[in-house]
């Protein structure tokens, strides 16, 4: 399930249509597709394609998409850490970055072009959600380092990243909020004054 967070004005949401809401101004959208005995645990790409076939099928006659993939990321990985490092810088492309987890999760950090503050949308198994073309944007794996997703594109070639001079990246770390996440206030509360490691 998705969660939505702003650090500067120390907001989360987690509720499914609020992250909606939330997100829509944006150009943004957030859908939970059923996920229960759909595919197996080790289930090629092929067979998740053909699994979510109407739910792809719809999406692409939505926003004009021509192909989908299946990328598959896990520490074993070759080159993981060089092919992270194409994403987790603040970028645009020109086209639409579509992505449904089928595994693992993982934060894509939002930089608005109208002056809002940064946000972070952490996805997990069952989310959709779109980067819209043009916006500014930068992606972290999660500690575990797996991620499973279809992607979605509009050129069968493919989008470039186009890095930002300055990128607002560098203020954000990389974060993910799952199951083990523990606020600083929390941990305060529940240590005492001495350091917090999160």
């Amino acid at each position: 399930m998705a969660t939505v967070k702003v650090p500067a004005t120390n907001t989360q949401l987690d509720d499914a249509a609020e992250i909606a809401a939330f997100l829509k101004p944006y150009g943004i959208w957030h859908e939970r597709w059923d996920v229960e005995g759909r595919i197996g645990d080790d289930a090629t790409a092929e067979e998740i394609l053909a699994a979510y076939e109407p739910e792809i099928e719809r999406l692409k006659v939505a926003g004009g998409y021509v192909t989908a993939d299946v990328i598959n990321v896990s520490p074993e990985t070759p080159n993981l850490d060089a092919m992270l490092a194409r994403f987790d810088k603040e970028h645009t492309h020109s086209e639409d970055e579509v992505r449904f987890t089928v595994r693992g999760h993982g934060v894509f950090w939002v930089n608005p072009e109208n002056g809002d503050p940064v946000f972070a949308i952490e996805v997990g198994v069952g989310d959709l959600i779109n980067v819209p073309r043009g916006t500014k944007h930068w992606f972290h794996l999660c500690n575990d380092r797996t991620i499973r997703c279809i992607r979605l594109f509009q050129e069968m070639a493919g989008w470039t990243p186009e890095y930002m001079d300055n990128g607002v990246h560098v203020e954000h770390p990389p974060v993910c909020w799952g199951p083990n996440f523990l606020t600083a206030e929390a941990a305060s509360a529940a240590l005492g004054d001495g350091p917090v490691r999160l």
